[in-house]
């Protein structure tokens, strides 16, 4: 889209609502991301002083009109990045999110509008004409402060995802939270809250934030980090082989693996899944970690993770695929780099990929773990281990373009499937990893089947 098109477009409604004695703000995370000097392609408007009847005809003279919610008093252009808003009164009748009577009020006043915000840096204000900044809470000081703190302590805790929504801006701005913002968040039950929400503001952190880690500092900071993310909350205090790990227990490595994996989003296959993967992959060190002769160690932490993660993913998620992948990448996230650091073979190279369902993620997820402790992978060092990893991948899918023995090649040479046809293909298929040519391996095969029928 053409953001000086949309923005001529903003002037344009602006205009016609002051010809009917109105006027037309910017308003939100479109202000806060202006005066930070952020770009944001999303406008959010608010109209103030003309009734929605007035509001409709303006934007009908526009463009095509579409209603997010007419009751609320929500619109948009089609074609545009523009939403256009109505003030609003909200009334809290229940405990869920959706418990909210709602009514359009045009002549409630700026103060009255900003009120309902969750964040001062949230709840400023622009004329969209004269560009003046209304700013009733002082959201300006608090961004050259880098602080988040909330509007209202009644309207705050009507929605509890704004606790979450905290921690999210938290992480993205790299804002601290007030501390009397951090008392109220501790008071507020998020157990009501919708897992599609709650993933809401996660995805959000996870793939915008610079360090995502933030994120689940500020939830463990205010206490409510259990909720929703337990396993993780199960991590503090999980002591590590100091010989590996001098940053501290396994809490602290996951948030650094975590911010390292932020450094790869841009060239994974898929970064929601790989940031998820950096957030689990230990969690079986919680279950694990024993102490032996004076070391820790926490050996087959890899697997025993896999169902531990299955568990954290179901909870936030419906997406089956997303939770496979997730769970691959933590069963196999420890062989990358002992692979490379011990110039493993082709064939022990080609067996991890080919057990993997996000080959290229693995690698990254692999550098991230490498790089997010004390002492970590150096430059150098995370230079070597990709290009030795990344090569092999390359023979792995250079091994697999080629000819190879499949199930219709053992029946046209006589067998017939029965219940050693799965083994038998899967034996064929270790040939095929090995890098031997399809002729021998078909031989091979044969003779191995009449070994298992012998």
């Amino acid at each position: 889209m053409n953001l000086d098109r949309d923005h001529k477009t903003a002037l344009e409604i602006a205009r016609q609502v002051a010809e009917r004695s109105g006027a037309a703000f910017f308003v939100g995370g479109y202000v806060r991301d202006r005066l930070l000097g952020i770009e944001n392609k999303d406008i959010d408007m608010e109209v103030h002083g003309i009734e929605p009847r007035e509001l409709c005809e303006i934007l009908d003279g526009i463009g095509q009109r579409i209603e997010i919610g007419e009751s609320f008093g929500i619109y948009s252009l089609k074609g545009t990045h523009i939403d256009v808003a109505l003030p609003r009164k909200e009334k809290c009748i229940g405990g869920g999110h959706r418990d909210i009577e709602v009514a359009v009020d045009p002549y409630a006043g700026t103060y009255s509008a900003a009120k309902r915000r969750d964040f001062t840096v949230n709840a400023l204000m622009q004329n969209v004409l004269t560009g003046e900044v209304v700013d009733h809470f002082g959201g300006v000081e608090d961004l050259k402060n880098k602080v988040l703190r909330h509007v209202s302590d009644e309207t705050f805790a009507q929605d509890p995802l704004r606790v979450l929504r905290a921690a999210q801006f938290a992480s993205r701005l790299e804002f601290t939270v007030a501390d009397e913002t951090k008392q109220l968040c501790s008071g507020i039950d998020l157990g009501a809250l919708s897992k599609e929400r709650v993933e809401g503001e996660l995805k959000k952190a996870l793939l915008q934030a610079r360090k995502p880690s933030i994120f689940f500092e500020v939830l463990r900071d205010i206490g409510a980090l259990g909720v929703w993310f337990p396993e993780v909350e199960a991590l503090i205090g999980v002591r590590q082989n100091i010989k590996y790990h001098q940053e501290g227990d396994v809490w602290v490595h996951t948030m650094m693996v975590l911010d390292a994996a932020a450094g790869y989003r841009g060239e994974a296959q898929d970064p929601y899944g790989l940031m998820l993967a950096a957030l689990v992959h230990d969690l079986g060190k919680a279950v694990c970690m024993q102490v032996a002769d004076g070391l820790v160690h926490a050996h087959g932490h890899e697997e025993a993770g896999v169902p531990l993660a299955s568990q954290f993913m179901k909870r936030l998620t419906n997406e089956k695929a997303l939770t496979a992948y997730v769970c691959s990448l933590v069963g196999q996230h420890m062989k990358p780099n002992v692979c490379a650091r011990n110039n493993s073979s082709v064939k022990k190279t080609n067996k991890m990929f080919d057990e993997c369902k996000a080959k290229e993620d693995l690698i990254f997820l692999a550098l991230s773990d490498g790089k997010g402790k004390i002492p970590g992978l150096s430059p150098q060092e995370e230079q070597k281990n990709r290009e030795f990893l990344t090569d092999r991948l390359q023979i792995y899918r250079e091994y697999m373009s080629r000819p190879h023995v499949t199930g219709e090649d053992l029946i046209e040479s006589g067998l017939t499937p029965d219940e050693n046809f799965s083994d038998i293909l899967a034996y064929a298929h270790k040939l095929r990893l090995a890098g031997v040519e399809k002729q021998s391996a078909l031989k091979q095969t044969l003779v191995y089947a009449r070994k298992m029928k012998a």
